[in-house]
C-alpha cells in the first residue's frame, strides 16, 4: 500500500488457500456471526433467558441473512437477468447480496424465531439482536474493501483510494482516487454499535420495547441511504435514477425507526429482572409493567 495524495488499494481478497481457500469477506462474515453470538448470549444471560433459545435463533438469522441477502438481489437489482436463468439464483459464491434483502430476512426470522420459540413480543428479540448486527455490519463493510467492491465517485480528498484489483475501477475511474465509501459505511456501523451496546448496558434501554430496534433501523439505513449520494451505481439500470435502489429502499427502513422510537416512548416502561444466568428450561424471563 503506498500513499501520496492518495492510497492505493492492492490488498489479496484471499486470506489463505490452504487447505482450503478462505476470503477476507467470508472471514468478517463469520468472525462477525461469532462476536455477535457471544454478545447475544451474554443479554440473554443477563436477562435470565433460556439457553437453548440462543442456538434457534442463530439458526434463522443464518438462514434470514443469507435468503434475504440473496433474494434481495436477484428480485431489486438483477432480476431481469435471474428470471432468464433461474438456476443461477442458487450460484450465491459467485456473489450478489443485498443487505436490504437480508434485512427482510432477519425479520422474518426473528417473527418465526419469537411464534415458535420465545412466545414473546419480536421487540424483544429485536431490540437485543441488532446490537450484535452493527457490528457485523461494520465487519462486512470491511470485507467489502478487502474486495475491492463497493466503491465511491471519484475524489481529489487525500484519503481517496485506488483500487487497483478491481476491472470496475480500472474501466471506470483509471487513474483516478475514489471515495472509500466500504470504509465510511463501516465507521458509522461501529459508532451505532458502541451507541446501542451503551444504551442496552448502561441505560438499560431493553426496558422500552422497540427503541434500541429503531435507533439500529435509523443508525443504519440514513448512513447508507446518505452515502449512497457519492457511491458508484451497482446495476446499470441506477444510472438515470435520481434516487438509487438502495436509497429507496432505505427509506422504510428509517420512517419504521422513527416510529418505533415514537412508539417506545409513548407506551409503558417495563420493569426486566436481572438474575445474570440463564433460566431453566421451559421458563422465560419475568417483567412488569411500570408507569
Amino acid at each position: 500500500m503506498d500513499m501520496l495524495n492518495y492510497i492505493v488499494w492492492n490488498v489479496d481478497p484471499t486470506f489463505f488457500t490452504w487447505p482450503v481457500t478462505v476470503r477476507w469477506y467470508g472471514m468478517m462474515f463469520a468472525i462477525g456471526f461469532w462476536i455477535g453470538f457471544n454478545i447475544v448470549s451474554r443479554m440473554f444471560k443477563r436477562e435470565g433467558a433460556p439457553e437453548s433459545w440462543l442456538g434457534v435463533l442463530l439458526l434463522w438469522v443464518a438462514a434470514g441473512t443469507i435468503i434475504g441477502a440473496r433474494l434481495g438481489h436477484v428480485l431489486f437489482y438483477e432480476w431481469s437477468y435471474y428470471s432468464q436463468h433461474p438456476m443461477k439464483i442458487l450460484a450465491i459464491w459467485e456473489g450478489g447480496l443485498a443487505s436490504h434483502g437480508g434485512a427482510i430476512g432477519v425479520i422474518i426470522g426473528v417473527i418465526m424465531f419469537s411464534i415458535f420459540t420465545t412466545k414473546r413480543n419480536p421487540l424483544w428479540t429485536f431490540d437485543r439482536l441488532v446490537v450484535a448486527i452493527a457490528l457485523v455490519g461494520c465487519l462486512i463493510r470491511i470485507g467489502n474493501l478487502m474486495n475491492s467492491e463497493i466503491f465511491g465517485h471519484a475524489t481529489d480528498l487525500p484519503w481517496g483510494f485506488m483500487f487497483v484489483r478491481s476491472r470496475e475501477w480500472h474501466a471506470l475511474y483509471e487513474g483516478q482516487a475514489v471515495h472509500p465509501t466500504q470504509i465510511y459505511e463501516a465507521l458509522c456501523y461501529l459508532a451505532l454499535f458502541g451507541l446501542l451496546m451503551w444504551m442496552y448496558w448502561r441505560k438499560n434501554a431493553g426496558e422500552r420495547p422497540g427503541l434500541i430496534f429503531g435507533t439500529f433501523l435509523i443508525g443504519i439505513f440514513l448512513p447508507r441511504f446518505l452515502i449512497e449520494f457519492i457511491k458508484n451505481p451497482q446495476v446499470a439500470f441506477e444510472q438515470d435514477m435520481m434516487l438509487n435502489m438502495g436509497q429507496l429502499l432505505s427509506i422504510p427502513f428509517v420512517v419504521g425507526g422513527i416510529l418505533l422510537i415514537i412508539w417506545a416512548y409513548t407506551h409503558p416502561r417495563l420493569k426486566l429482572s436481572y438474575p445474570g444466568r440463564f433460566a431453566d428450561e421451559g421458563k422465560e424471563p419475568g417483567k412488569k409493567k411500570i408507569k
